[in-house]
Formats: structure tokens, C-alpha cells, sequence
């Protein structure tokens, strides 16, 4: 580890979490690698002996995953070398400054417009909270990203319409937004502790002069490109870790149970909310997965407010987003703030969409 942590930027003294002293092997990354690896490999080449089985269900669940997961964990990576990369004065100035609508509301509009799956959303939130963003605005980046990449958007588009897509990601944006607010809200009368690597922009702060005389003298060889790499790598394993446990518990419940079912089960009743919000909280479903699931939910069980449940229960209650939550700010109570605070809003919503409209 001491290779990510000998050469730390000077204006940044704070290391990253792989640096700490005396670092043991990291049991349940290697182990969840171990069966997720496997797992695949079983699928990839012995997928018709174990096709029927239980085992075979895993391996698929195992294989299906990851290959949804594969390519936003790596670009999560590789977006956590890139902010890293960055002074964390111009984070604040490009999302603005915490504790104020107008961060919020960037924070917001960053994680609607990034196409990047839930996964790997979730690294670079994580980064951006290690680069002074506030925890207000993390929450409304996490909430308001997950499914809302591109290829979510049109493949839901295709299959509910326009009209309901563009209200699903509104009510997102307003949940995002909401959440967000009362965030900074709790932090400023000391209800939740403020991000410790937040920092002002000094008064003299002018961006493009400030970039520009940065970009002159820094200087970007191999060396440069493989310190910045080596640490993305070592500062993702700790988020990468929880995802493949993620992946192994996913792998296990579909062995169990069969999701495609739940339209089928859960109408636009309370108690069929509730399944509703609780099954998308379990059972984690890779935002590509997730819209077929929720447009079925919309269209053949009549229940809008359940889809859009679906679609936001893992953005709020991803046991994966509070695990890797825990693992940066080092408190449970700011982990468990996020799906406190946002799951009351998303089931209010989903209430009213499943009502029916006045004649």
C-alpha cells in the first residue's frame, strides 16, 4: 500500500483510507472476489450442466450481474483517479459551495446528466465527498444518478412512454433536491456531522486563471499517470468490496426467488408498496435491469407508484450505497441518514401516482 500513499499532493495532506497503518488483508474483498470470479467462470464455460439447478441459478446470477456492472465500476475507477486529480477548491467552485440550494441543485443536475450505473455512481459520490462536497450534496448526486443514465432513460422511454419518463425522472430530481436540503439543513443545527474535508473558496478564488496557471505547472508523465492510477485502484477496493458482496448476495436471493414475478404479485395497493419497496431494497437489481421490471410494474399491474418505487428504492436503500457510506465517513448515523430521509418522500410519491385520477 505504500506505493498510493508516498506521494501525496502537497495542498492535501489527508490520505486515503488504504494508507492506514498496519493494514490487514482485506478478507471479505478476496473472498467475494474468489466466489464472484468462480461463480462466472462456472457460468461462462459449464453453463449447461448447472442449467436447472440452484447452483446454476447462482452462477447466472453471478455471471448476469457483473457483466451489467463490469464497465461502470471501471469507469468508476478510473473517474476516481480523474477528481482526484483536481485541487479541492475547483470541485467546490464547480459544484458550488455546500449548504446552499444552488449546490444542492448542481450536485443534483451532475448526477441526472452522468450515464453511469448505480454502481458505478456510487465511487465517484464516494470521491466526491473525499473531495470536500458536502454531505447534502452527495445525497442529492446519489439519489438523483442511479437509474438515470442514458440507455435507462431511452429503454424506459420505449416501454412506458415519454410522458411517464419525464415525470419519473422530475419526481427524482425533486426527491434528489428535497433530501439534499434537509440534509445541510440537519447539518447546520449539529444534527449530522459536516463533511471534514470541506473547505471555502478563498476569497481571491478566480477559476480559469487559477486552472490555468495549475495546468502550466503541472507536469504529466508516466510517473504522474501511475501514482494517480495506483491510488484509484486502492481507494476503489473499499467500495468495490461491498459491490461484490452485493453481487454474491444477489446471486444468492435469485437462486431463491424469482423477481420477474413481482408485477404479477404486487398491485397499486399499500401493502403491494410496501412488498414493493422492500423486494427493490433486497433484491438489488443493476439500473438496466430495474426498468423492465418497474415499466411491468406500470403497465401490467397498474401500479405507477410501485415502478417508480422500484426504480427509486435502490437509489435510497441500497445496502451497498449505506455499506460504502459507513466505509467513507466513518458513521453509521450518516449512512443511515440517506435512506432515512429519502425513503419517507419516495413512498409519499409513490402513494399518490397510484391513486386514481379524479374524473
Amino acid at each position: 500500500m505504500a506505493s498510493c500513499c508516498s506521494k501525496s499532493e502537497p495542498e492535501q495532506p489527508d490520505q486515503s483510507p488504504c494508507c492506514a497503518p498496519g493494514r490487514k488483508i482485506d478478507w471479505l474483498f478476496w473472498t467475494c472476489l474468489v466466489v464472484v470470479a468462480g461463480a462466472y467462470l462456472a457460468q461462462l464455460f459449464f453453463h449447461r450442466s448447472l442449467a436447472g439447478s440452484r447452483l446454476g441459478d447462482f452462477t447466472h446470477g453471478a455471471f448476469e450481474m457483473t457483466n451489467r456492472m463490469w464497465w461502470g465500476i471501471l469507469f468508476g475507477v478510473g473517474a476516481m483517479g480523474l477528481i482526484g486529480m483536481i485541487p479541492r477548491e475547483f470541485i467546490t467552485a464547480i459544484l458550488g459551495p455546500g449548504g446552499r440550494f444552488s449546490g444542492i441543485l448542481r450536485a443534483c443536475g451532475a448526477g441526472l446528466l452522468l450515464d453511469l450505473c448505480n454502481h458505478g455512481i456510487l465511487m465517484v459520490g464516494m470521491k466526491l465527498y473525499e473531495r470536500g462536497a458536502s454531505l447534502g450534496q452527495v445525497f442529492a448526486f446519489l439519489i438523483a444518478s442511479p437509474w438515470n443514465s442514458l440507455s435507462t432513460t431511452l429503454i424506459l422511454i420505449a416501454l412506458i412512454g415519454l410522458p411517464w419518463t419525464l415525470t419519473i425522472i422530475a419526481l427524482s430530481a425533486v426527491i434528489g433536491i428535497t433530501t439534499g436540503l434537509i440534509t445541510e439543513f440537519l447539518v447546520r443545527i449539529g444534527a449530522l456531522a459536516p463533511n471534514p474535508h470541506q473547505k471555502d473558496l478563498p476569497p481571491d478564488f478566480q477559476f480559469w486563471p487559477t486552472a490555468r496557471h495549475r495546468y502550466a505547472a503541472a507536469t504529466f508523465d508516466r510517473a504522474f499517470f501511475r501514482d494517480h492510477t495506483r491510488r484509484a485502484l486502492a481507494e476503489s477496493r473499499m467500495i468495490v468490496r461491498w459491490i461484490l458482496l452485493g453481487v454474491v448476495l444477489v446471486a444468492v436471493l435469485r437462486a431463491i426467488f424469482d423477481p420477474s414475478t413481482f408485477a404479477q404479485w404486487f398491485g397499486p395497493t399499500v401493502a403491494g408498496l410496501a412488498l414493493t419497496f422492500l423486494a427493490a431494497t433486497v433484491i438489488e437489481v443493476c439500473s438496466e435491469g430495474s426498468s423492465p421490471l418497474a415499466a411491468d410494474l406500470l403497465t401490467r399491474a397498474g401500479a405507477p407508484g410501485n415502478g417508480f418505487a422500484f426504480l427509486m428504492a435502490g437509489a435510497a436503500t441500497d445496502y451497498t450505497e449505506v455499506l460504502a457510506l459507513r466505509e467513507t465517513t466513518r458513521s453509521w448515523k450518516l449512512a443511515l441518514a440517506l435512506p432515512l430521509l429519502a425513503s419517507p418522500q419516495i413512498l409519499i410519491i409513490a402513494w399518490l401516482l397510484n391513486q386514481p385520477l379524479p374524473l
